[in-house]
């Protein structure tokens, strides 16, 4: 169970702090520390939001007692992160109060959703940011600096930061995330997102493709292109050629053979036949797709707006193994969601098994203030039920994951180097084209991060595999 569990908090991500750039005196005269939680679209916001601060003279720094502005960059998706983001903001205020210049701001989807409450009621912070709105920080900084409570959660219909550089925040070097869409038309009744990022819009395919560039002529030898729903990506410019996003994973593809391509997130209603022959064709779009199926059983799924069948998204896995026999697979499940019956949780158990994912991200339903759901349903599963089933979950995706990674031992892959091993300094760190980490021995060779060696898997555990270079 803990090591799904790490997973799930890896996922969150929880509070990280990042160093982008040395705040040299010379160049910058002001420092900012900024804390992510929540998905990977947020991890990449922060990224854009360095880059605002840097051009505004802000460098960065580890500790947020040095810094004269202290962000937070925040997720509505679960009540716990929402009581993280809270308890570190009253940690934050302590040291402000020794400390009358630092600015505190709240940024993202809890930004945008508890504003009201965060400046009035609770008198935390002195920024409240949306995440269409990062342009606008270098303004609202100037007005709390002179007393006043800033506010912009605006909503926009356009923006996508498509020029803007990000600042790759504590980044290793070799991956990175590049944003392709903002915001999510699929009301799925659990849901803060579409009302927090607001509708959904493509960013142009050609500033897309650019970035990709940049980055490998950087030297970074992966990307991840972001989204709500990647797959609905459409970009239709004035005059020239529409993009859709089977035809942008081919164009980043061609920026060289040596850049891998990843993608998230992937909604089960809109991935084509046409994404997944794309995959097929290039050796370096990775063979992994997280593919949410959040509920096993028909009727729950149309409780919560998903717009596919048990049996849809069942076909749907068929259809992938079909075209890419060596795809992995993980997924997202919510148990105990409004009406849940043991009947319906083991639909989802059994799509659980007949799916057969590497991997999965697992809660129990935690209702959101603001949601569909919340409007329409009762959340009338007791919390014992929720707990109950979601370790049923999580003791069968132990299972799937522990038989997965055993039927890779004496496979060879080509993995990517990432990173010295966390566990040992004498090991090399990477992950193969299924998503899938793989740890080995250094060895004599002369490598570094970002080569690209082939290993073969000797052993493994229910979330690493372990083996030699050949």
């Amino acid at each position: 169970m803990a090591e799904v569990l790490q997973k799930v908090v890896d996922e969150e991500r929880q509070g990280e702090a990042y160093e982008p750039f040395v705040g040299d005196p010379n160049v910058f005269n002001k420092k900012f520390y900024i804390e992510s939680y929540g998905c990977q679209m947020n991890f990449s916001d922060s990224e854009i939001v360095a880059s605002i601060l840097h051009n505004e003279g802000f460098g960065a720094t580890r500790n947020f007692e040095d810094a004269n502005l202290v962000l937070l960059n925040t997720c509505s998706i679960r009540e716990k992160a929402e009581q993280t983001v809270r308890n570190r903001l009253q940690a934050f205020r302590k040291v402000k109060e020794s400390k009358p210049g630092m600015l505190i701001g709240v940024l993202g989807c809890m930004a945008e959703r508890l504003k009201a409450k965060f400046l009035e009621e609770e008198k935390l912070v002195d920024i409240v940011v949306g995440p269409d709105a990062y342009r606008t920080l270098p303004g609202l900084i100037t007005e709390a600096e002179g007393g006043q409570k800033s506010v912009n959660v605006l909503l926009s219909r356009e923006e996508t930061y498509a020029d803007i550089s990000p600042v790759r925040l504590d980044s290793n070097g070799v991956t990175a995330f590049v944003s392709i869409m903002r915001g999510c038309n699929n009301m799925c009744t659990f849901c803060v997102v579409p009302f927090t990022r607001g509708r959904e819009r493509s960013r142009d395919a050609e500033s897309i493709v650019n970035e990709c560039k940049d980055l490998f002529n950087r030297g970074y030898k992966e990307v991840t292109l972001l989204g709500q729903n990647v797959d609905s990506y459409y970009h239709s410019p004035m005059d020239g050629e529409v993009t859709n996003f089977a035809q942008l994973l081919e164009k980043v593809a061609l920026v060289s053979p040596l850049l891998r391509v990843r993608f998230s997130t992937s909604h089960p209603k809109d991935i084509t036949d046409d994404v997944l022959h794309t995959m097929a064709k290039y050796h370096n779009i990775c063979k992994y797709i997280h593919l949410p199926v959040q509920s096993g059983n028909t009727r729950i799924l149309q409780l919560m707006n998903r717009t596919y069948t048990r049996e849809w998204y069942l076909n749907k896995v068929k259809r992938i193994r079909e075209i890419m026999p060596d795809c992995g697979l993980s997924t997202d499940v919510i148990s105990g969601f409004c009406t849940e019956t043991e009947e319906e949780h083991r639909d989802t158990l059994s799509v659980m098994e007949l799916s057969r994912f590497d991997m999965s991200y697992m809660f129990s339903y935690s209702e959101r203030p603001g949601t569909l759901a919340e409007r329409r349903y009762e959340d009338d599963v007791p919390e014992d039920v929720k707990k109950r089933r979601l370790e049923e979950i999580i003791k069968l995706q132990n299972q799937l994951s522990k038989e997965n990674y055993q039927q890779d031992i004496g496979n060879t892959f080509e993995v990517l180097i990432e990173a010295t091993s966390k566990r040992s300094e004498q090991h090399w760190s990477g992950r193969n084209t299924q998503n899938k980490v793989i740890v080995f021995p250094k060895g004599e060779r002369n490598l570094r991060k970002g080569d690209y060696v082939h290993v073969k898997v000797s052993s493994a555990t229910s979330a690493t595999l372990l083996g030699e270079m050949i």
